[in-house]
């Protein structure tokens, strides 16, 4: 995935300012695929040149609505449909605990230990958004919703993952 078709996806069904793509990235996409402003702007730059999207409306102080355009939901759609994703399997945190034999045992707990803290409180974040967001039926709320469920069984299965391998390591080393 692309911030591109992240930004793509979201203006497919309503046009929005900047600021407000930021809002809906942070209430909606902040645990699939996070972004800060000046990506967000920078990308809304290119997309506009590239004939992607186009500018709907102007308001005051510069504030620009954009909407995406025929050619920019053809390419959403092909994004969608023709490419796949990308699936590499490249973990940080397991590629550690592969060599955690390396370390004491009290280091190795402790490890997976922050491991399982790092999970649960991620887990009780995506519970707060979730709480916070005014859900509707539209597609991009349905669509979250699904998405938030993914990081919510993913975060807390983490944390159980690393409460068990904790148990694992501290009971055989």
């Amino acid at each position: 995935m692309s911030l591109r078709h992240a930004v793509l996806g979201l203006l497919a069904d309503r046009t929005a300012s900047g600021y407000d793509l930021m809002k809906l990235f942070d209430s909606s996409l902040a645990n699939v695929w996070p972004a800060t402003q000046s990506q967000v702007y920078g990308e809304l730059g290119k997309l506009a040149g590239a004939g992607l999207l186009e500018v709907a409306a102007e308001g005051p102080r510069g504030r620009k609505e954009y909407m995406i355009t025929e050619r920019g939901l053809a390419e959403l759609r092909t994004w969608l449909i023709e490419t796949q994703p990308d699936r590499t399997r490249r973990s940080d945190t397991l590629l550690r605990v592969f060599f955690l034999g390396v370390l004491s045992r009290v280091e190795a707990v402790t490890y997976l230990s922050l491991e399982a803290d790092r999970a649960a409180a991620e887990h009780a974040e995506l519970e707060r958004l979730e709480a916070s967001v005014d859900w509707g039926d539209d597609k991009i709320s349905v669509h979250g919703r699904l998405a938030l469920e993914y990081g919510l069984r993913l975060t807390a299965m983490q944390q159980e993952w690393a409460e068990w391998a904790r148990g694992q390591v501290a009971e055989h080393g």
